[in-house]
């Protein structure tokens, strides 16, 4: 279902080589700089395991500004970055926190690590593997959907599930 009474857009995409992923979150990157930065938005990330997830939040987060090594969140669960954004002719700060609940053996993992509080809050969450949290997180503003094809080609799936969402889309 559709958070904002926003209706679905579902768009597909194709990733022939890693520059494309680049390509691609480098756009979105600058979709979010260009004014989400007050904003709650949630991205969920799916596909298999070597399905190009994770390359793509390190791309997308290093477009937004992330310096250093952009760590994986498989063992740690989840990794914050902080990162200045211009928006209205201010800086601001943009929290970003990168998850990824593989590793989650029960949904109530969610619940009991205390995540609540850091989806309640301003800033963009980017989730690996969600459908391991359940029914605990919120509504995702845009799925990006990875799938591994022959010869390392994505398709990629983007759903749109809000407004801002919609605003993310190429």
């Amino acid at each position: 279902m559709a958070i904002d009474d926003h209706p679905l857009i579902v768009k597909s995409i194709a990733w022939t080589t890693e520059a494309d992923t680049q390509a691609f979150a480098a756009a979105l990157a600058a979709k979010l700089q260009a004014g989400t930065a007050e904003r709650n938005l949630l991205i969920e990330l799916h596909g298999d395991l070597g399905s190009g997830k994770t390359t793509f939040a390190r791309h997308l987060l290093t477009s937004l500004g992330v310096t250093g090594r952009v760590k994986s969140p498989t063992y740690a669960v989840v990794e914050a970055y902080t990162v200045d954004v211009a928006t209205a002719g201010a800086l601001l700060a943009l929290d970003i926190w990168h998850f990824d609940f593989y590793r989650f053996n029960n949904p109530d993992e969610w619940e009991e690590a205390g995540f609540r509080d850091i989806f309640a809050s301003p800033g963009l969450k980017l989730v690996e593997w969600p459908e391991k949290a359940g029914d605990h997180l919120p509504a995702a503003d845009l799925n990006i959907a990875v799938e591994l094809l022959e010869g390392d080609v994505r398709a990629v799936t983007l759903t749109a599930r809000s407004a801002a969402g919609a605003a993310l889309l190429p």
